[in-house]
């Protein structure tokens, strides 16, 4: 349970701002968010089911305290690229939909999540906590979570969630946590 939570917490974290998660933002303004939602849990359900593995693979040939301070040092990463965020432009151009919407947010949302933050994040994570379901599940749990929230907020723009605000607040917890793995690397 301790690695589910960990991962469902940083993956979310990490999707914050993300550029995927502004994809899903502008995707809910063109279908419906439960498509939209659909497309967005099979895509990460797949990528994250490669990023878990990669990141076992990696845990298994790596000594225990390289792992904690590579994981430490690729928190820290992540905090710094948090600060700096990702954009997508509104005016970008969304790909036709010839598959139909639910196969299009998917195939597009897969794409974008390759060597995104949040795949980087679970691969670290996996490789720390080695408890492939625990990781693999609660990854995709983070990730459908926030970008949950984005639909939400697409489908109700009254509310506007204080982006930078996530954004930095992200990057804090995440170099935090990035010191906090150094020092426990022993």
């Amino acid at each position: 349970m301790r690695a589910f939570g960990i991962a469902a917490f940083f993956v979310f974290l990490a999707e914050m701002g993300d550029k995927t998660q502004l994809v899903a933002l502008l995707f809910a303004t063109r279908y419906k968010a439960m498509t939209v939602l659909a497309g967005v849990f099979g895509a990460t359900f797949l990528v994250h089911l490669v990023s878990v593995g990669l990141g076992e693979a990696a845990g298994t040939v790596i000594p225990a305290v390289w792992i904690k301070l590579l994981s430490g040092i690729a928190f820290i990463g992540f905090g710094i690229w948090s600060f700096y965020g990702d954009k997508v432009d509104e005016e970008t151009e969304m790909p036709e939909h010839r598959l139909g919407p639910l196969m299009t947010v998917a195939a597009t949302f897969f794409i974008a999540e390759l060597g995104d933050k949040t795949m980087l994040t679970t691969i670290t994570i996996a490789g720390e906590q080695r408890q492939f379901a625990a990781v693999w599940l609660g990854s995709t749990v983070g990730m459908v979570a926030a970008d949950g929230i984005a639909i939400a907020v697409a489908k109700s723009m009254q509310k506007r969630l204080p982006e930078k605000a996530l954004r930095y607040t992200a990057a804090v917890i995440f170099i935090v946590s990035g010191v906090v793995t150094i020092l426990s690397a022993r």
